[in-house]
């Protein structure tokens, strides 16, 4: 299927927000998930399902000093 991440167009495999987050290897860090302008808590990402042509913002926090 064809999403937009982060405003680039992107094929995917991902059926669920937790599989394309391991996509990208961020199944385990801090990350805020934004489908169509909605924030999707982390308790559902496994559930949440992909569609073709979503609009979604990744967005994780990088710490240090």
């Amino acid at each position: 299927m064809n999403i937009v991440v982060n405003g680039q167009s992107r094929s995917t495999e991902a059926g669920t927000v937790l599989e394309l987050l391991s996509e990208y290897g961020l199944e385990r860090k801090m990350v805020v998930v934004e489908i169509e302008g909605a924030i999707v808590p982390k308790e559902q990402w496994a559930q949440t399902a992909l569609k073709d042509g979503l609009r979604i913002e990744l967005v994780h926090f990088v710490g240090g000093g």
